[in-house]
């Protein structure tokens, strides 16, 4: 008759290692979630938050600030709320109740590309990251390429809403600039126009008519370098208006 040796238990510095290894796989899929969704970490500083409470009542609105005090960034996690219709239960803003046409857009390609695009997506440059934006990863439904600098981008298709009664739609962004001149911004009938960086007059008012149609907002968010220039003005006279201005 045969006799098989009992199996070994496992030593204690192997479990302890099984153990370490697990949990920094745990860490890396937490980091990589949380990074592919940084949407549902946004959470405004009171000057982002006023700025955002006030579309619910103005259709256009400018946040202007200093460098690196969070414009761009409340403007990409607004603008992705938007696309998405991912709203989070202390949002006072504007509201969408469909999938929205939006636009973004900067001083120049590379400047659009650089700002807006990477707050939006992620780094321009590394495709293997877009996702890592305001834009959660598994809403990113398909991107389409532009033709002037590397890594910019022409529009993204986002996945807006579903779930409940709700039918889930397509929203769609577009990168544009503004030197390429007011006649690139006619025609289009959209839900918003995202303008970082301060725009000329014409080009502003170009991208506010595009919104009539559908009742729709503009956003404007830079830092004050131009002096008192026309659009600067105009929101300087926000209480004749009807706009909402931070500063």
């Amino acid at each position: 008759m045969s006799r098989s040796a009992p199996a070994s238990a496992p030593s204690k510095r192997s479990s302890g290692r099984s153990s370490g290894t697990q949990y920094l796989a745990l860490l890396t899929e937490l980091e990589r979630r949380r990074r592919a969704n940084l949407l549902a970490a946004y959470r405004p500083y009171p000057r982002q938050a006023e700025f955002h409470a006030a579309g619910a009542l103005n259709r256009e609105r400018l946040f202007m600030a200093g460098n690196q005090l969070g414009k761009t960034r409340a403007g990409g996690a607004e603008w992705a709320m938007h696309l998405t219709g991912r709203y989070p239960d202390w949002w006072r803003g504007k509201v969408f109740d469909t999938a929205v046409r939006l636009w973004a857009a900067g001083v120049t390609g590379e400047g659009t590309r650089d700002n807006p695009q990477r707050v939006l997506i992620g780094p321009p440059q590394q495709q293997a990251d877009w996702g890592t934006g305001m834009i959660p990863a598994d809403a990113i439904a398909h991107t389409v390429m532009g033709r002037g600098a590397p890594g910019a981008l022409d529009s993204v298709v986002v996945r807006w809403g579903g779930g409940g009664d709700v039918q889930a739609g397509e929203s769609v962004l577009s990168f544009k600039s503004y030197e390429k001149g007011r006649e690139k911004w006619q025609g289009e009938t959209l839900h918003g126009v995202w303008f970082d960086e301060e725009p000329p007059l014409d080009i502003y008012s170009e991208g506010l008519t595009r919104t009539n149609a559908t009742g729709g907002i503009t956003i404007v968010t830079f830092t004050p370098l131009l002096g008192m220039s026309d659009v600067v003005l105009r929101f300087l006279n926000a209480g004749e208006m009807g706009e909402q201005r931070l500063k």
